[in-house]
């Protein structure tokens, strides 16, 4: 028995060594500390004395003595884990190489540094940034229109376009030296922000220049010669660029674009030249139809060895003038009747020059770095900002109407059902905002965050197409008839776009989140594997051990950890924060164990059979995503003081964060390949079973209420977009009048209650004002603000209409052939 104890005093030394995440030398002294006193404690004999001591001495040898631990287990493991290593792929060797990790590699320590969250500056434009947002952003979205673009002329007017032009809405990315205006990432966001809070087909306009484009691809990789040639002509608007990456059948999959390039030599002007001859089918490709100038992808070939002696050369970018001939660009694609320019690209024997490669002829080869590299910054910034605008917009204009459009003499946005949905939309605007900022700053620090822009594009677009379909169901009738007083349903049908774009969200999701970030952004992952694959052995052996053994102790430690906080003492962690948001940091804390936890035992028991376990690396990818948008709310709560008015809407994400991580982790748990792998984690994970709750009823009740009406927290949830009234603007007049009403709610309750108590027994509406103040119910000046603020709600809630042939295409088909014969 007293050997029993003894053990039971060795395991719990080493639980308590693991939680607190000592190192082998301090367990190696606690336990020895702990078997020494419970020996004299309980007065152990000889043998179960030698047996314990035999018991501790083992693992602390063989964890100590390293050249012995080397060469009895590491090297043997070390052979099986060269053979057991899946291969990577070129094109997924560069996407690992690709980027850098900041906060994402903290989640997966099991016990993030939350200084480093904090040590992220906080979000702050530069004078010229907001000059240019009161400014030309300002006149821009006075200028807007978005129902005629899509509804009347299939495009922007001209003056629109040479407005954008002219202010350098496409050089934001660009160094002033070139004539650009050289915004940081924030201010470029913002910028994209506010302009889709108006329209969706102007932001896409003006994303594409700026993010995945040649500008961005010409800064980090151009000659000197062709960044003097273009940036200055893009800064001037005298080129408008595009970028042709997707076609036909190389989709999710780019690397496999079939489009082709083959090094030849053709005779120009009497002279021979060494070229490049083009054969390219692309399309989807946003600013195609107005280009002036086309980027390119293709894989290079070089079959009669002009350059040496590899023959497939890879994939490689160039810049190519619109008027090259051979190229067919002018006919457009029409992406769920958002009118941004979008449409396909061909070549057909295009022959260019070697001096139209990016980066000149050393960077043959190279493009799919290229791209991974750039679209990691460019996909943090375009469609989580645009998004993030289109969802503000949401909340302020849903929260508006919500108020305004009674029901049963009560605003809809009173009744519980409706409520349900306004919470969400408020939760979720916050998050996206949060998520968009930080992912932002992460730019402007010099990171190309490849996983969070992974994460920021997929679940901010996600989000907006679940708040715009909450958005329909409240507005009901007012959201599906089209015209220019709806300002959704070109957001409900453009939602499928963005979710599509800049790598589809269920690609994403599934392999690219926790794909990368697995070994990107793990702490000894990708050591391992580096040091697995070095050729001196020796030093291969060194460090393979090494890191193989901080592995090994750092999932013991996340394993302790998320059993002992699954019994709950992740209360009892310390943590930054208030009183309000201590008990979220510690959450975090508590998740990113079980994650750590979660993630090394699926690769460990799943190996290179991981990445065809899609559900599995998805669910991974949740926990991590979930994690890192709940982390950004606390940053963005912080960075905006603290405010208590605000913790409604926090606390609702946080929430729904949490209960959305505990349902990822479950389903991985059941779903596990291995039923006992399986079990394993959901008895490590969860010892007490899942008690994480979605947002209740009270928390979603407040939330809801601070979006209909004017405060301080609406006001902040909805920063950055356009809200001054304006001709085109709806939803501000809208938010004009909803002041009215809430100043007028009380008149309205004086003659309700007239009505029920038989002082006014009239049933049309105007003819009850009228008896009201015949009655002395109000006074004449109420009476004139009652019926002027009644008019100004039946505007809001009317819906337009057409004339009976309004839609008959053919007709109008006809009268255009007519008056050409007549002409």
């Amino acid at each position: 028995m007293t050997f029993l104890t003894l053990i039971g005093l060795l395991l719990a030394a080493t639980l308590v060594a693991g939680y607190f995440r000592m190192s082998v030398t301090s367990w190696t002294v606690l336990t020895a500390i702990t078997l020494v006193a419970g020996i004299w404690y309980f007065d152990a004999g000889f043998i179960t004395t030698v047996l314990a001591a035999l018991v501790f001495a083992v693992p602390a040898l063989f964890l100590n003595l390293k050249g012995v631990r080397q060469q009895y287990f590491t090297k043997g493991f070390l052979k099986f884990y060269r053979k057991a290593l899946p291969e990577l792929s070129e094109t997924e060797k560069v996407a690992l190489e690709a980027g850098t990790v900041y906060w994402d590699a903290e989640l997966f320590t099991g016990k993030p540094d939350f200084k480093k969250l904090h040590d992220i500056d906080k979000p702050e434009l530069s004078s010229d940034e907001k000059e240019f947002l009161a400014g030309p952003v300002a006149e821009l979205c006075r200028m807007l229109n978005e129902h005629e673009f899509n509804h009347d002329k299939g495009d922007m007017p001209k003056e629109v376009w040479d407005f954008m032009m002219k202010n350098k809405f496409f050089a934001m990315i660009i160094p002033k030296r070139y004539g650009g205006l050289e915004f940081t990432a924030l201010g470029h966001s913002a910028v994209l922000q506010k302009v889709s809070s108006r329209s969706a087909v102007a932001a896409a306009t003006i994303a594409v220049p700026n993010s995945l484009g040649p500008a961005e691809l010409l800064l980090e990789y151009g000659t000197e010669e062709q960044k003097d040639h273009y940036l200055p002509r893009l800064s001037q608007g005298k080129e408008i660029p595009c970028f042709g990456l997707t076609g036909p059948s190389a989709g999710s999959d780019a690397t496999s674009i079939p489009d082709t390039g083959v090094i030849c030599k053709k005779k120009i002007d009497g002279k021979e030249v060494l070229g490049i001859n083009l054969n390219f089918d692309k399309r989807y490709i946003t600013l195609a139809p107005v280009a002036t100038v086309v980027g390119l992808a293709f894989q290079m070939m070089d079959p009669d060895g002009l350059l040496g002696d590899k023959k497939q050369l890879g994939i490689t970018l160039a810049l190519i003038p619109r008027d090259t001939k051979g190229i067919d660009i002018g006919r457009r694609h029409l992406p769920l009747d958002v009118m941004f320019m979008n449409g396909p690209i061909r070549g057909k024997d295009v022959f260019i020059p070697m001096d139209y490669v990016i980066g000149g002829q050393e960077m043959i080869g190279h493009g799919w770095r290229m791209l991974v590299e750039c679209l990691s910054v460019g996909r943090a910034i375009s469609l989580p900002s645009c998004s993030t605008g289109g969802a503000k917009m949401n909340a302020f204009a849903t929260g508006a109407y919500a108020r305004i459009r009674k029901q049963f003499n009560l605003p809809i946005g009173r009744f519980e059902g409706i409520e349900e949905a306004l919470c969400r939309i408020a939760g979720k605007t916050y998050t996206s905002a949060a998520t968009a900022t930080m992912t932002a700053l992460a730019v402007d620090r010099g990171e190309k965050p490849a996983v969070p822009s992974a994460i920021a594009k997929m679940h901010v677009t996600d989000m907006a197409r679940d708040m715009i379909s909450d958005a329909m169901d409240i507005h009901g009738g007012k959201g599906i008839i089209m015209g220019p007083k709806n300002y959704l349903g070109r957001a409900w049908m453009g939602a499928p776009i963005w979710i599509t774009v800049e790598g589809a969200n269920i690609l994403t999701r599934s392999m690219i989140i926790f794909g990368q970030g697995a070994i990107r952004c793990h702490p000894y992952v990708l050591k391992e594997m580096e040091a697995a694959h070095l050729p001196d052995m020796s030093e291969s052996l060194k460090k393979f051990d090494k890191y193989l053994f901080q592995h090994m102790g750092y999932t013991f430690q996340n394993g302790v950890r998320s059993f002992f906080q699954g019994l709950g003492t992740w209360r009892f962690d310390r943590s930054p924060g208030d009183k309000f948001t201590k008990k979220f940091y510690s959450k975090i804390t508590r998740y990113s164990a079980a994650f750590g936890f979660a993630a090394d035992i699926s690769m460990l028991t799943l190996g290179g059979s991981l990445k065809k376990r899609e559900k599995t690396s998805a669910r991974l990818g949740d926990v991590l995503s979930h994690l890192y948008m709940a982390s950004a709310v606390l940053k963005r709560y912080r960075d905006q003081g603290n405010q208590s008015a605000d913790q409604p809407i926090v606390a609702w994400a946080m929430h729904h964060h949490f209960y959305e991580i505990e349902q990822a982790l479950k389903m991985l748990s059941y779903n596990f390949p291995s039923k006992g792998v399986g079990i394993f984690l959901r008895r490590v994970i969860f010892p007490l079973g899942t008690h994480e709750l979605p947002p209740g009823d009270r928390l979603g009740h407040k939330a809801a209420s601070l979006l209909l009406s004017p405060n301080e927290t609406r006001q902040r949830l909805t920063d950055g977009i356009d809200k001054e009234e304006s001709e085109y603007h709806y939803v501000a007049k809208m938010n004009h009048v909803l002041a009215k009403v809430i100043d007028t709610e009380p008149l309205e309750r004086r003659i309700l209650k007239a009505i029920k108590s038989g002082e006014i027994n009239e049933i049309d509406p105007s003819k009850q004002l009228a008896q009201a103040l015949e009655n002395d119910i109000i006074n004449k000046s109420e009476f004139n603000s009652l019926t002027k603020v009644r008019a100004e709600v039946a505007e809001i809630v009317a819906v337009d209409d057409y004339p009976f042939d309004a839609f008959d295409r053919t007709k109008a088909q006809t009268d255009d052939s007519e008056q050409s014969k007549v002409a």
